[in-house]
């Protein structure tokens, strides 16, 4: 009951000196904000991107071009693409590779865009009629292209949303005209808005021999066209792993890869992709709670700065206490109650702060994600500052059962 007594004191003291204790609090308040909204961005910023990814599909591998040996030499990855059109249809045979689903090639470079007076580069991506189920794509206006026009490579053009947006403002694309790399193609279709680094949204997509033939002039590599990527859906997310083993053991065998030899090709799959994302995330999330803990530390320092003038300025209240009869762990609570009643509202009005901060920042223009703050951030945050409280107002209250009673009442 001691304990509740001194909330009382200490509230009374607090209200006795209401601005002192809004300035004293005001380093715990904008330390648990800054805590509490610097990793609630990080927490959201690894939801959306985890969102991202598993919305392209969680079957999804992607084989990309690694090191390539041309002539006995083993030459850097990028300098010549190891994937070709072979490699899609051997990986294409259901009968060798049971857990692959649909396998959609591509051949992607760099663009200029024209219409009008408008003039865009854009990643272009030549691609077959698979690559929408692989991708998880869809077409909000339009249509993708047919069989036919893929084996016809048919200068036609399906826009990604922002592409489409930038190129045709007010317009509607359909049945446009564009130059891509000064040739002429048909807007047929403007896929539906996806989002996230490496989607389709800023990218022009037309057929896969258009790409490599009149587009890019792709290179051959043991006798077939290049690609520059092979994306494959497995047949289940379990399968994964397996559909992995079967496409590499294929690559390797094609490839003429000895025993000894590292892959000339990189296969990824989503899982490991959200693995990387969320240990880079993570440790944004602590580097960046770190630097919010700095305020809290700064709100500590000053709590006990104020805490030290408080017992100055109640030297003969001390004294008076003591020659009542008062113990030294009397005097002590007193203060250390003080000091823990100011953290703690401090850092519950910094909860509040920081949720109204989280509102308007959910409500900016081009913001693309929430901040999660979570109970657990809450909690931790709140203790801290608690913590705070009793470390840098441990030494004030010390100070104050040190005080001699006759010294402290002849205090002026």
């Amino acid at each position: 009951m001691r304990i509740l007594r001194y909330f009382s004191v200490a509230l009374e003291s607090i209200f006795a000196h209401k601005m002192r204790a809004i300035l004293t609090m005001l380093g715990i308040i904008i330390g648990v904000a800054a805590v509490l909204v610097t990793m609630g961005i990080g927490r959201g910023a690894a939801a959306s991107i985890t969102s991202q990814i598993a919305s392209q599909g969680t079957t999804l591998l992607t084989v990309q071009p690694g090191a390539a040996n041309t002539g006995g030499v083993r030459q850097a990855s990028g300098s010549a693409s190891t994937l070709t059109m072979g490699d899609v249809a051997a990986i294409s045979e259901r009968s060798l590779h049971p857990n692959v689903l649909l396998v959609a090639p591509a051949y992607t470079g760099n663009g200029q865009l024209v219409v009008g007076s408008t003039n865009n580069q854009n990643q272009v991506i030549g691609v077959t009629n698979a690559m929408p189920a692989v991708r998880n794509w869809e077409v909000e206006f339009g249509r993708f292209f047919s069989d036919e026009e893929i084996a016809e490579q048919a200068h036609l053009l399906v826009l990604g949303s922002g592409a489409a947006e930038d190129l045709f403002v007010y317009e509607d694309p359909l049945g446009q005209s564009v130059r891509v790399n000064n040739e002429p193609f048909t807007v047929i279709g403007v896929l539906k808005e996806i989002g996230g680094f490496g989607s389709a949204d800023n990218q022009a997509i037309v057929p896969l021999g258009v790409a490599q033939g009149r587009l890019f002039n792709a290179t051959r590599y043991r006798g077939d066209y290049t690609v520059t990527n092979i994306y494959v859906n497995a047949t289940s997310e379990e399968m994964v792993p397996t559909a992995k083993v079967e496409i590499e053991r294929t690559l390797r065998m094609r490839h003429q890869l000895d025993t000894d030899d590292s892959n000339d090709f990189n296969i990824s799959d989503q899982a490991s992709l959200l693995d990387t994302i969320s240990s880079v995330t993570g440790t944004l999330t602590i580097f960046l709670g770190s630097i919010g803990a700095i305020s809290l530390l700064v709100g500590g320092i000053g709590i006990m700065n104020i805490m030290l003038v408080s017992v100055t300025e109640r030297t003969k209240e001390i004294g008076l206490r003591k020659a009542l009869g008062a113990y030294d762990s009397d005097i002590l609570l007193q203060f250390l109650v003080e000091a823990l009643v100011l953290t703690v509202l401090g850092g519950l009005i910094g909860v509040g702060l920081s949720f109204a901060i989280a509102w308007l920042v959910g409500r900016i223009p081009g913001f693309t994600f929430q901040l999660d703050i979570g109970v657990d951030i809450i909690v931790m945050a709140v203790a801290v500052s608690a913590a705070s409280g009793f470390v840098f107002g441990l030494y004030p209250a010390l100070r104050a059962t040190r005080l001699d009673p006759i010294e402290a009442l002849r205090y002026e």
